[in-house]
């Protein structure tokens, strides 16, 4: 990286550490990641509040306050639409359900969506590398395939499947919380450099 690249970039940043939505959403992100490192679990005060935070920020800050309010609004509930389906498969917990629901409020439709995509990714990356580490990839891509499955029955048939993973099948616990933190923050800054 040459001083021009290095200068703008540093000015990326500064201008992002000067936006007090991204400065809040990536704390309760750091907050979040740290909690469901050491838990296995995302407290409702984090989940909740920084939704409320966030639909009332972007709305007070808007010019076209109904208009941000809807579009924050939608992100809240895109984020925990595409994540209650994996919640009711015992795929993931609540607590990451709701923390989606969170980083929706923060960026809005469109970009909500973007950053599930992200925490899909590096969730896959992750579940991969423990997996491996456990010597239990095959068990992986099996259950892989069950969800798929059982996604699929409910999309087709309205209807929750009443088959679900058991947790002998399971490879272990994977605090995706923090997936969807790097996730999301890996998009908002591939954003703001281009990249994304």
């Amino acid at each position: 990286m040459n001083t021009q690249e290095l200068q703008a970039a540093l000015e990326l940043l500064g201008m992002l550490a000067t936006d007090p939505r991204i400065v809040v959403l990536f704390a309760l992100l750091a907050i979040a990641s740290v909690s469901d490192y050491r838990s296995y679990r995302i407290p409702n005060w984090l989940t909740v509040g920084g939704a409320a935070f966030a639909l009332v920020y972007i709305t007070a800050a808007a010019v076209s306050p109904l208009t941000a309010f809807s579009v924050a609004l939608g992100g809240l509930l895109l984020g925990f639409a595409i994540m209650l389906p994996l919640y009711a498969l015992r795929v993931m917990g609540a607590g990451d359900v709701k923390l989606m629901a969170m980083v929706g409020a923060f960026l809005g439709v469109y970009e909500t969506f973007q950053a599930i995509l992200f925490a899909f990714i590096v969730g896959g990356i992750a579940a991969i590398g423990f997996a491996l580490h456990k010597r239990k990839l095959l068990r992986l891509l099996q259950n892989a395939k069950d969800v798929v499955y059982e996604m699929s029955a409910l999309g087709m048939s309205g209807v929750r499947p009443e088959a679900h993973l058991d947790a002998h099948q399971s490879v272990g616990k994977l605090p995706f919380g923090i997936c969807i933190s790097i996730g999301t923050a890996g998009y908002v800054l591939g954003q703001q450099f281009g990249l994304a």
